[in-house]
């Protein structure tokens, strides 16, 4: 998809940023996020992807260029109200110590003005949205919290004042790995539903392919080097930098973003349901189904869409599948 000939929700139009001394953090770039999409940038530390996040919400003024969101060029207007309108997660929450985590998710609510009981109302409704029993956490302190709970809250006082875009700097990168891969799922779901725009921060390639819609791969000097959805990305990297810095298991990735296709499954004909290593919905990944065959030492497993069975799904079927993908 060319991006920047969809409506856009976020458009970057040659916006750079070069520091007094000189120092280049990011090259005059172009980039357009569609409404609804959430675009990962990745790169090594140092690549101005996280210079170029907070260009759009202008906690970093840009040199050159610039930035629209929503169709509204915001380069020159009022930074405080543009911060107010867009969420932001960062990687250490920023909660305020001493306040309450009801009062922590309710402070952008206020500032704009809502009552306090509109505002605690909400505050609670987002709670439980991101997984937290309001009346179980509401009155606590953020030192009462374990660090993936502390990162829901600040997911939660993101989204409170609604804002139709989500700005995320390594959002997940301090909790441990198993509460964060189950954080990155749900913050998938949780985005696909409230239909955010977001832009996220990284510099783990498997969580940019995990969550992205679409994922912009910095090199050094704050140059754009690729701008691709996940499956592109894996199967046909631009050049050998992209190429490195996806890595030689990129084949592995791939499973993880390809979903299983009707056109790599063989009949159910003949098949003993012994030989099954369960079911998959046809929705789901080559990754998906693998692992089932994996889990239960099976050599297939069956694919059903809604109620009935569409075929089963072979180790061969897979690597077809992977196969197809490189010429799509």
């Amino acid at each position: 998809m060319d991006a920047t000939a969809q409506p856009a929700m976020i458009r970057l139009s040659g916006v750079g940023k070069t520091y007094a001394d000189g120092t280049v953090a990011v090259h005059e770039l172009d980039l357009a996020v569609a409404p609804g999409e959430l675009v990962c940038l990745v790169g090594p530390s140092g690549c101005g992807k996280s210079t170029t996040l907070k260009m759009i919400n202008r906690l970093i003024e840009p040199t050159t260029g610039t930035v629209e969101v929503d169709g509204e060029d915001v380069t020159h207007g009022d930074p405080v109200a543009l911060r107010r309108s867009i969420g932001y997660v960062i990687q250490q929450v920023g909660l305020f110590p001493h306040q309450t985590i009801e009062t922590n998710v309710m402070t952008v609510p206020l500032l704009y003005g809502e009552s306090r009981s509109t505002a605690r109302s909400r505050a609670h409704e987002l709670m439980e949205l991101v997984g937290l029993d309001a009346a179980t956490y509401a009155g606590r302190y953020p030192h009462q919290l374990s660090g993936g709970q502390r990162q829901r809250v600040g997911v939660a006082r993101a989204l409170a004042a609604d804002p139709p875009v989500l700005l995320m700097d390594e959002p997940f990168g301090a909790v441990d790995p198993v509460v964060r891969v189950r954080l990155q799922e749900e913050f998938k779901t949780l985005q696909r539903d409230l239909g955010k725009t977001v832009v996220l921060v990284t510099h783990d390639i498997d969580e940019a392919v995990r969550l992205g819609d679409r994922v912009a791969v910095f090199a050094a000097g704050g140059r754009l080097a690729q701008v691709a959805t996940p499956a592109e990305l894996l199967a046909r990297p631009a050049d050998d930098y992209v190429a490195d810095f996806v890595g030689s298991t990129s084949g592995l990735r791939r499973l993880t973003v390809t979903a299983i296709d009707p056109d790599h499954l063989e009949p159910m004909d003949g098949v003993n349901a012994s030989e099954l290593a369960g079911v998959v919905d046809v929705g789901a990944t080559l990754e998906e189904a693998l692992a089932a065959m994996l889990r239960d030492d099976r050599p297939m497993v069956g694919v059903k869409d809604g109620a009935r069975f569409v075929g089963v799904l072979t180790p061969t079927g897979i690597h077809s599948a992977l196969r197809a993908s490189l010429v799509d």
